[in-house]
């Protein structure tokens, strides 16, 4: 079933005017929002998510409201990872707390830029090329590996362009409010939250790296791509404050974003091998016998593999506690 051109341009509109007034509000009021206001924005934007799938599910049937949730899930969860990065950069350069959102706003509205650029060439290649859903599936894989066993996402890179922009530009270690120059003995200097930025900006390619192939896996819809990146950055500020450090403190939630890295890379080379010949097998025939799973299969992989991630780090936490 396709999805309705109406639907498509009312619902961009829809987010690109939600997005807009959540800018406006981060800039219109410079400060730290409660816990409360927090919960209750989060949760607004999870509904929001919801109600969105079930129209979804009215106007274009529940293959593609199914595809939405399990995208929008995956990545939800890599933006949780995400968020932990922009926890260990704002805690690294010391930003002022109430200049932490205007800071995260800016930081998410990049994500989603590098995303949209991300989508469309991801798109124009499964058109151009089916055997792409290889090399996605092996990064997947690779990615799922380096996320379980390997370092954190884009230290070495930052460390290495952070070093490069104090060699090469002026920039001053104070701050001055939320001002990118200020003037310090009569010289114009950048502040530190240049370097912040160009972090959070890197550290946003990496992960817009990991995550468009990982819903290609489960949609090859564009559109649906695009919205569930969407749905899963809207909300992140506040999840940002919301969370605070017990996101550091959810120390196997990793590994469920690894799984499902993994499973979702498997399942791109099961695509390939079910929707493609290989010459060196079979006479080059098709290898119809190679399983394609679902979405509602890969949907029930997601949910499981991060409630059980965020159930155990939250066992061991209190176990900590109580020890």
């Amino acid at each position: 079933m396709i999805i309705p051109l109406p639907f498509v341009i009312g619902s961009i509109a829809v987010l690109v005017l939600v997005l807009g007034a959540d800018i406006a509000l981060a800039y219109a009021r410079p400060r730290v929002p409660s816990v409360k206001e927090c919960a209750l924005w989060v949760g607004f934007y999870v509904l929001l998510a919801l109600v969105f799938a079930a129209a979804m599910w009215v106007v274009a049937g529940p293959d593609h409201a199914t595809e939405f949730v399990a995208g929008w899930l995956t990545e939800y969860s890599l933006s949780i990872d995400n968020l932990f990065v922009f926890i260990v950069i704002m805690g690294g350069f010391a930003v002022p707390r109430k200049h932490q959102q205007e800071v995260l706003m800016i930081g998410i509205v990049l994500a989603l830029i590098l995303r949209g650029i991300f989508i469309l060439i991801g798109a124009q290649l499964i058109v151009s090329f089916s055997w792409i859903f290889y090399l996605f599936g092996a990064f997947l894989i690779y990615t799922a590996i380096t996320q379980a066993f390997g370092s954190e996402h884009g230290d070495a890179q930052n460390g290495r362009l952070v070093t490069f922009l104090r060699r090469h530009i002026a920039v001053t270690d104070q701050y001055d409010e939320g001002h990118l120059r200020t003037t310090i003995d009569g010289r114009r200097m950048w502040t530190p939250i240049l370097i912040v930025l160009v972090s959070i900006g890197s550290t946003d390619v990496l992960f817009a790296l990991d995550s468009i192939p990982a819903i290609f896996g489960i949609t090859e819809s564009a559109f649906i791509v695009f919205t569930a990146n969407v749905f899963a950055l809207m909300g992140l500020r506040q999840l940002y404050f919301l969370l605070g450090d017990l996101v550091e403190r959810l120390r196997f939630l990793k590994y469920g974003i690894a799984f499902i890295l993994a499973f979702i890379g498997v399942k791109l080379v099961l695509h390939a091998l079910h929707d493609n010949s290989l010459p060196f097998l079979n006479g080059g025939e098709h290898l119809d016998g190679v399983p394609d799973i679902g979405t509602g299969a890969s949907l029930a992989v997601i949910v499981v593999s991060m409630s059980v991630a965020t159930l155990a780090s939250l066992v061991a936490i209190r176990r900590e506690r109580i020890g």
